[in-house]
């Protein structure tokens, strides 16, 4: 009996060694069949685009994070976890992932855009333009780049900065109406009224009755005294959006062009949309004056109504000299 215990023993452990490398290379047969981390890393990314494809985001981001920790030096995987982070409107997450792709690949140009339109709509726009210079180097062709770049540079109220992008935008895509109307806002911005109603009247024909970009095409035509073409113009803006600015505009332009009577109906349409607007009290005001003017300062009534108006105007602002001299020449009748 004191030999068979330990030889008993003996094939115990004998049949434990032989289970437990059975298990070993059943395991390496599958890591085998599998691939490497990298190749299985890949195949996560795969998944993870079709899954971001199919709009699955929560399966798409985990398929992109197996995929860093499997391969965490994979540029790709980063990017697509980015990408994901980015159609979920997480803006920071999103600039990290793209961060860290732009540092394990710096010749990567999506890396770099990426963060770069993730710092812009972060508004944290010095470091926007550091990012799309970066990316721009890279791609020196691609015409979102240049767009975007101009964008942030206006945004920082540096036009001249911009102007040399914006036109590189327009160049390489002219059929994009956002690029020209960015374009025509820079030209704004530097006082170029002539070269900025060529590009909104460009953004126009492409893009259509854009509210904004009504808005900014009839305020240049305004500078330019353009003041036929910009009834027009905001006749379309108040089809689409009315409001106490449009109507007060309209106003504007038909005194301009001594349509008194048109002015006083689109001055009063302002205020029915804000009573306090004080450019339109000021715009009421001055037509009734005018009227009062015309008529030899007989029409008691309009002179009444007009001071009314401008002493309104002038108790929300008192910092207003043109209107102030108007109450102290015409106050008394």
């Amino acid at each position: 009996m004191s030999r068979t215990t330990p030889h008993g023993s003996c094939l115990h452990r004998l049949s434990a060694l032989l289970l437990t490398g059975a298990v070993l290379i059943s395991l390496c047969g599958c890591i085998a069949l599998r691939g490497g981390p990298r190749t299985v890393a890949m195949a996560e990314i795969r998944d993870g685009q079709q899954l971001a494809e199919a709009g699955l985001t929560a399966e798409a981001l985990a398929a992109f994070e197996r995929a860093i920790e499997l391969s965490p030096r994979m540029p790709a995987a980063h990017i697509g976890a980015a990408r994901v982070l980015q159609m979920r409107g997480d803006y920071e997450a999103a600039e990290v992932a793209y961060s860290q792709a732009a540092d394990l690949q710096p010749s990567n140009f999506d890396a770099h855009f990426g963060q770069g339109l993730m710092l812009q709509l972060l508004d944290r726009l010095s470091e926007a333009v550091r990012a799309y210079l970066r990316a721009v180097q890279l791609r020196p062709n691609s015409a979102p780049t240049h767009l975007n770049l101009a964008m942030v540079y206006l945004q920082l109220g540096e036009p001249r900065q911009a102007v040399a992008f914006a036109e590189q935008a327009v160049a390489l895509d002219p059929g994009n109406g956002a690029s020209h109307a960015n374009l025509g806002a820079i030209y704004t911005a530097l006082d170029r009224h002539d070269e900025a109603l060529y590009e909104y009247e460009a953004a126009v024909r492409i893009i259509g009755s854009d509210i904004e970009l009504l808005r900014n095409m009839a305020d240049t035509q305004g500078w330019l005294k353009h003041y036929d073409d910009m009834q027009l113009t905001l006749v379309k803006l108040i089809r689409a959006k009315p409001d106490a600015r449009a109507y007060e505009r309209l106003g504007y332009a038909r005194f301009k062009t001594r349509r008194y009577t048109g002015a006083l109906a689109a001055f009063e349409q302002s205020l029915r949309f804000d009573a306090d607007y004080i450019p339109a009290l000021n715009g009421v005001g001055v037509c009734l004056l005018n009227r009062w003017l015309l008529s030899d300062r007989q029409d008691t009534d309009a002179h009444q109504r007009g001071i009314e108006s401008l002493r309104g105007s002038v108790r929300l602002n008192n910092d207003q000299p043109q209107i102030l001299d108007l109450l102290h020449r015409y106050a008394q009748p």
